[in-house]
């Protein structure tokens, strides 16, 4: 398949292709998921050239382009809603190429089967090829939609996901840090739902990031889903654990 890679097949050398989301799920796929602690929902990758040929087939760059003009000189929050509203209406209400409607259809039925459950439950998600940059931050500019069941509402959230580029929140950072709209492409990932309800949600850093300090690991956490933290929705707990003691069994 040309759009779909797996997870299992991906690594951090992939980002170009599927963004940072995605390939940083594939790496902890291919180097976490031997240990036996560590279990991770697999899931598949819609290639950013999925996105990219979703707009030349349906020949909307030109009218995007032309569309973006009305915010050159432009700060007026009206004005951007609009124009970002135009632009998401225009990618989502686009027919998917029927290659690539095939290809999500065929690998969401693989994975299902590897679960052995009918329409799986999955995630589908944003995977901007610009996410985590020394000097922007891209991350939580894009959405994702959970609980997805059933191909007709898998496609429909993939181009809700494409169409999320072009956020009120993302075009004024794109503008303000000096990036074109059409050098940053978007991969989805579709990976199958935990029960959140089961056990807690969190979020984990390798190190401080408030202060930079590499030998702690700092971790957020709050029972359900961990969109709520990411989206602000609760007030997680937050954990600082030191790594040098941790590694004395502490």
């Amino acid at each position: 398949m040309s759009y779909i890679r797996f997870y299992t097949d991906l690594s951090m050398k992939d980002l170009a292709s599927v963004g940072g989301k995605n390939a940083s799920l594939g790496e902890m796929v291919q180097q976490l998921q031997q240990v036996g602690d560590i279990r991770i929902p697999l899931g598949f990758a819609v290639t950013v050239q999925g996105y990219w040929d979703h707009l030349e087939k349906n020949n909307l760059k030109s009218c995007m382009k032309e569309i973006l003009q009305e915010l050159e000189g432009e700060t007026a929050v009206t004005t951007i809603q609009k124009v970002g509203s135009t632009l998401r209406e225009l990618i989502y209400n686009a027919p998917l190429p029927t290659e690539l409607t095939v290809e999500i259809m065929t690998a969401y039925e693989q994975l299902s089967t590897y679960y052995t459950t009918e329409n799986l439950d999955v995630a589908v998600r944003s995977s901007a090829t610009a996410e985590d940059l020394p000097h922007a931050s891209f991350a939580g500019q894009q959405e994702s939609y959970l609980n997805i069941k059933g191909e007709l509402k898998l496609l429909d959230s993939v181009k809700k996901c494409m169409a999320s580029l072009f956020t009120d929140r993302a075009i004024v950072y794109r503008i303000e840090k000096g990036f074109d709209h059409f050098q940053i492409g978007l991969s989805v990932g579709i990976q199958k739902m935990v029960r959140s309800d089961k056990a807690s949600s969190g979020v984990v850093f390798s190190l401080d990031t408030d202060t930079g300090f590499s030998n702690a690991v700092v971790i957020t956490s709050s029972y359900g889903l961990g969109e709520n933290i990411v989206k602000g929705v609760v007030n997680p707990d937050e954990f600082h654990v030191h790594k040098k003691t941790l590694e004395k069994g502490f």
